[in-house]
């Protein structure tokens, strides 16, 4: 839109030649018509985008032909070609029925009931974080041999330290995405995640492998209570003996 703006402004209110205009916002001679004409039609309104889809298609499959390839494909798992003789189309038009509704991938079927899988979201932004950790090797100064090749210097000095028993160790890369909104947080550190680790270690002990449970329902339903204990009331050294909820500014049944 600014570049359409300052076409109209160069053109017009300037009084200068269209070539020489469309060269300096680096588009074509035909580009810079368009928009002039669609201006003077229009005004501002015509600088806008449209989009560039037909308003009518001639061709366009019919709804019903489209709903009995869908109802094969999912009935009979066959590909686009196995399916044309059966409805008598070509197969690059089935194929992009499928595409269209999302069907042309088998992996993407659940094969009892042809139905299509579809990834679990959760409904609001912080109701579920995923959590992981990269491992990434560390940079030597000047960069490695993906800078300088194989065959130099940098990556035989490289060969001849590791050899020695010096080596520049591993970074690693802290990372959470919410399930939502798909934000992202990451963070380098030279350690690897000892909290969490801390964390897991802790919850086989008192809470997986802490008695043995009739099934996995069983040890679920466990899971709420465990949790409220560990934050609310279990002592942590780290702490000073206080229970994690102890670090939280207005948390739940706190006011300070």
């Amino acid at each position: 839109m600014h570049g359409r703006r300052l076409l109209i402004q160069r053109v017009i209110d300037d009084q200068r030649p269209v070539a020489h205009v469309v060269k300096e916002l680096g588009c074509s001679r035909a580009t810079g018509h368009k928009w002039l004409a669609r201006w003077r039609a229009e005004g501002d309104a015509g600088l806008n985008g449209r989009p560039s889809t037909a308003h009518r298609l001639a061709r366009k499959t019919d709804p019903d032909l489209e709903a009995r390839v869908c109802a094969l494909r999912t009935r009979l798992k066959r590909g686009p070609r196995r399916l044309a003789p059966l409805l008598n189309m070509p197969a690059s038009t089935i194929h992009a029925v499928l595409t269209w509704h999302g069907l042309h991938r088998l992996a993407w079927l659940d094969r009892p009931t042809g139905q299509v899988i579809r990834r679990y979201e959760r409904d609001r932004p912080g109701e579920l974080l995923h959590v992981d950790v990269k491992k990434v090797g560390r940079l030597r100064d000047g960069g490695g041999w993906r800078v300088h090749g194989r065959d130099s210097d940098q990556n035989r000095l490289v060969h001849l330290e590791r050899n020695a028993g010096r080596k520049v160790g591993y970074e690693y890369i802290h990372a959470a995405i919410d399930d939502h909104t798909r934000l992202a947080y990451a963070e380098i550190h030279p350690q690897t995640n000892g909290k969490a680790e801390r964390f897991n270690r802790t919850m086989c002990d008192e809470w997986i492998y802490s008695r043995p449970f009739a099934n996995s329902q069983d040890r679920a339903d466990a899971l709420p209570g465990w949790l409220h204990t560990y934050n609310h009331h279990r002592s942590h050294t780290a702490l000073g003996g206080q229970p994690p909820i102890s670090r939280v500014n207005n948390g739940p049944d706190q006011y300070t």
